[in-house]
């Protein structure tokens, strides 16, 4: 009795092949890839409501502080300049990175000094619709933290996905992604 060796084969080959692909990253890179571009867009949509608050804030301000002109006029420039700077989820690249983290940090620092302008005029503090902007603005600022933290660990997973075995090696024969700049915050 002779046993046929090709069904065998051909058996072990597709185990074999099954196996391969469980772990090769068909899958787990285009999704991790597309949590990286829902929690980038989440990211960019808070610093958004961050700018969108930013003019009511100074309009109150302008109109108890209206010497403070240099001030108000820093956090408009640096307002402008942070929603010029804009990074699709196609363009993260570490120096496009950079560019947004400057124009971000930017509008911070003019913000910090805005808060300290307001520190001078107990009168501006004691307005209710100043009171508001600020606790939304501090809640803003909160929301930013959170979704950048949530960015940090989705590149971080799709950095794995396409820098470790086994699937950087499907990522290396057919994907070809390369790793994702992390958000780093200018001092």
């Amino acid at each position: 009795m002779k046993y046929s060796k090709s069904p065998l084969v051909g058996m072990g080959s597709m185990l074999m092949l099954s196996l391969l692909l469980t772990g090769c990253g068909m899958q787990s890179i285009p999704t991790a890839l597309n949590e990286v571009e829902a929690t980038w867009s989440e990211v960019l949509n808070q610093y958004k409501r961050r700018s969108d608050l930013i003019p009511n804030l100074v309009n109150i301000v302008k109109g108890y502080a209206s010497h403070e002109k240099e001030t108000l006029q820093a956090v408009v420039e640096a307002r402008a300049k942070a929603t010029q700077t804009q990074v699709s989820s196609g363009q993260l690249t570490p120096e496009s990175m950079n560019r947004f983290s400057q124009a971000q940090a930017g509008l911070g620092s003019a913000l910090s000094r805005l808060m300290v302008v307001v520190e001078r005029y107990p009168d501006l503090k004691a307005n209710e619709n100043f009171r508001d902007l600020q606790v939304q603005l501090e809640g803003t600022e909160n929301r930013i933290t959170i979704a950048r933290q949530r960015y940090i660990q989705s590149i971080k997973e799709f950095n794995n996905l396409v820098t470790v075995p086994p699937t950087s090696w499907y990522n290396a024969l057919f994907l070809n992604h390369d790793k994702k700049p992390q958000f780093s915050v200018v001092d």
